[in-house]
């Protein structure tokens, strides 16, 4: 109402006025982030975060242990022919979580069926698939003459990839899909059910993942060539340093020395999932949610979904008419456009 926009347009001026007492020169530009908070906390906020790996490894545990809410259905089948889906099936869940008045639309897409089978090869492909798909639907929507004044956005955000952890080295399965999906998408690794490893092989598996995501040329998130500053780079690099996140997932309560706590109970003590001691659940959870949210975000949208966009509008351009353009990524076409895109990002 009128009295409502006169009431707030009062306080804004008030708040300005005693922020700037006494200071002659005082303009009132740092309002903006005021301004802009407001506006983000009506409109809302989305995340869509894809979890990839085979049956077993806690993938809905740990998403519901993430977000502190049933956000992931957990697979309920009766026989193994139900078990293991004869294809990679792609199943997406939403939920509207609010946290001290801010909303956020939460997305979790699924992949039942990956790595469950005696041969994988191209198991990748309908997971690269349906990435692309996002990026077409939402292309297809900002090039409409008459576009949403705010385009839905289904992007893939962030693609979480369990590794079993058996202690030894990264499998052909994992580097193979790393390093395919690696060119569209932030894939942040993390070795499941790290409570089966003692700290000793926990931290000689980590080493080993690194030096094998190094040899195979696989850049997981945070990239290195997209840090914006020193500081960026200083924090990432201790992020980097951390990879792939060592985690233990559960949403079962526990009492431990009067407190209640998230944790896995066995007979020798309770493993505390968020304690930093036990596992590296917090490392990972600050870096989706409290630290790099938006970052994730703006990497999907000015780096992956850009190199897409350049790339399908080039076909289109080219193809002579009613003849369907290729839907396959050329990794070192995409590696090409991501570095032009960060120059002219800079320069900038």
């Amino acid at each position: 109402s009128a009295a409502t926009v006169t009431s707030e347009m009062e306080n804004i001026y008030h708040n300005g006025a005693s922020h700037g007492a006494g200071d002659f020169s005082y303009v009132g530009i740092d309002a903006i982030l005021e301004q802009m908070r407001r506006k983000a906390m009506k409109q809302g906020f989305e995340l869509n975060i894809m979890i990839v790996g085979q049956s077993g490894l806690g993938k809905s545990t740990l998403m519901n242990t993430l977000f502190k809410s049933k956000v992931s259905r957990k697979s309920v089948v009766s026989t193994p022919e139900e078990r293991i889906p004869k294809t990679i099936e792609i199943k997406s869940i939403s939920h509207d979580i609010e946290e001290k008045g801010v909303r956020m639309k939460l997305t979790v897409i699924d992949t039942p069926g990956f790595g469950d089978h005696i041969n994988n090869e191209n198991c990748w492909q309908p997971i690269m698939k349906f990435i692309n798909d996002q990026y077409e639907q939402y292309l297809q929507e900002e090039i409409n003459i008459n576009r949403k004044k705010r385009i839905p956005d289904s992007r893939v955000h962030c693609c979480m990839y369990f590794i079993p952890p058996t202690g030894h080295c990264l499998r052909p399965l994992d580097v193979e899909f790393m390093s395919r999906l690696s060119k569209v998408v932030n894939i942040v690794p993390v070795i499941a059910k790290a409570d089966t490893l003692t700290l000793e092989e926990r931290d000689f598996f980590k080493q080993t993942i690194r030096e094998g995501l190094r040899a195979n040329g696989i850049d997981v998130y945070p990239q290195k060539e997209f840090d914006e500053d020193a500081d960026d780079r200083m924090i990432n690099d201790k992020i980097r340093e951390m990879i792939p996140f060592a985690v233990v997932g559960s949403d079962q309560e526990y009492q431990v020395n009067g407190k209640r706590l998230l944790g896995r109970k066995t007979k020798w003590g309770t493993i505390e999932v968020e304690n930093i001691a036990h596992c590296e659940f917090a490392y990972l959870r600050d870096l989706l949610i409290r630290t790099h949210m938006q970052n994730i975000k703006d990497i999907t949208s000015s780096i992956h979904y850009e190199v897409y966009r350049v790339r399908r509008l080039n076909e289109t351009n080219a193809q002579p008419s009613g003849q369907p353009p290729n839907t396959l990524v050329n990794p070192q076409q995409a590696n090409g456009v991501a570095a032009q895109h960060q120059v002219l990002t800079h320069e900038m």
